[in-house]
């Protein structure tokens, strides 16, 4: 019985990140021929990472926008569904671009809150590449203590 023989790859170091990288690259090229339109609503726009926190007195949405200006960034707020839409533009360069990894294009972020929310008072801001968004609650969906009696 004869063995396979394992040839070794022509690099001599193995990147298994670059790997990593190849395999959600081709997982990507994948998705965007199984679905029309690659499966998102705006075609080409992709979600930025964001944490939703939900606090006694709001709901606070922190996105990661690094590099976007304010003015390239919308922020809505719609019949309790929050929407933050934008465009990471590309930088103008002097050199030969040798591997890309950061997006750039159009985003767009969506979260539906609960229908506790005052939209008069919704308050955004950007700093250190970090959009926090924060929407406040009624006030009688504030949590409140009951003391027990015996």
């Amino acid at each position: 019985m004869t063995l396979p023989v394992r040839r070794q790859q022509s690099s001599p170091a193995w990147d298994p990140f670059r790997e990593f990288h190849d395999l959600y690259e081709r997982m990507g090229q994948l998705w965007q021929s199984a679905v029309p339109g690659g499966g998102g609503l705006l075609g080409d726009a992709w979600a930025p990472l964001a944490d939703l926190e939900e606090t006694h007195d709001a709901y606070v949405v922190e996105v990661d926008l690094p590099g976007v200006k304010k003015d390239d960034i919308t922020v809505e707020l719609n019949a309790g569904e929050l929407s933050i839409h934008g465009e990471t533009k590309e930088r103008e360069r002097t050199g030969t671009l040798r591997s890309r990894t950061r997006r750039t294009g159009q985003f767009d972020y969506r979260v539906t809150l609960p229908q506790d929310t005052v939209e008069e008072h919704v308050t955004a801001e950007l700093a250190d590449g970090v959009l926090t968004v924060k929407v406040p609650k009624v006030e009688k969906a504030k949590p409140r203590r009951i003391e027990i009696t015996s």
